[in-house]
């Protein structure tokens, strides 16, 4: 099942864009992306659409010629295009955290992933310690936009998320939400909780140093 499911998620990828975003060609993308099947992990049952609240792995693109600018707009949900309202902050300002370290190469995979529904009504502050006890790690932006790419329904009216492992070194946090349905890159501060919002996180993270050319 999981080597279905990521072929699925390669085959979403080229589909929408990503090898002409990335300068090459169709096959170039399906041929770079072919060894993290090698680190899929075990198969697993659960909901693969994520309305759930959670999926088993999903591919993140990792490469500088795919920034947040032109990947945020090839997710759709029920139609509906995401946005980015991340004013007076350019997506470019944000950064990973130190504590979080990201594989080497232009794609990795997102192992076990969860929305946070425990995290509702937390302060982002808090759901950081809450997630770090737990030995998991918070998402960057990056990756909160490689999911939605694939589960859109990952995002729900009562349960969006804030990617707290981006910041740009002040107390705004970065979150995913739904604005008059659409998908909406905005953000939060860290001391302030919403009943609908609460913090993704993830199991691990595994790369196999994959390039684009």
């Amino acid at each position: 099942m999981a080597g279905t499911e990521l072929e699925a998620q390669v085959e979403h990828l080229a589909a929408i864009g990503y090898p002409k975003l990335l300068g090459i060609s169709r096959n170039e993308f399906m041929s770079a992306l072919e060894p993290l099947r090698k680190r899929l992990p075990e198969p697993q049952t659960t909901a693969w659409d994520g309305s759930f609240g959670h999926v088993p792995f999903v591919i993140v693109i990792a490469s500088p010629r795919a920034p947040v600018k032109a990947t945020l707009p090839l997710v759709t949900r029920r139609e509906l295009t995401a946005i980015e309202r991340l004013y007076p902050r350019e997506p470019a300002d944000f950064s990973t955290i130190d504590s979080v370290s990201l594989p080497d190469g232009d794609a990795y995979l997102l192992i076990d992933v969860d929305r946070g529904s425990d995290t509702l009504n937390a302060t982002p502050d808090d759901a950081f310690e809450t997630i770090r006890v737990r030995g998991r790690t918070p998402l960057t932006i990056a990756e909160g936009i490689a999911i939605l790419t694939h589960y859109p329904e990952f995002l729900q009216p009562n349960n969006c998320f804030s990617l707290l492992a981006s910041r740009a070194g002040d107390k705004r946090v970065p979150a995913l939400w739904l604005s008059e349905k659409r998908p909406k890159l905005g953000w939060c501060w860290a001391g302030n909780p919403h009943t609908w919002l609460g913090s993704a996180s993830c199991g691990n993270r595994v790369g196999a140093e994959v390039k684009f050319g």
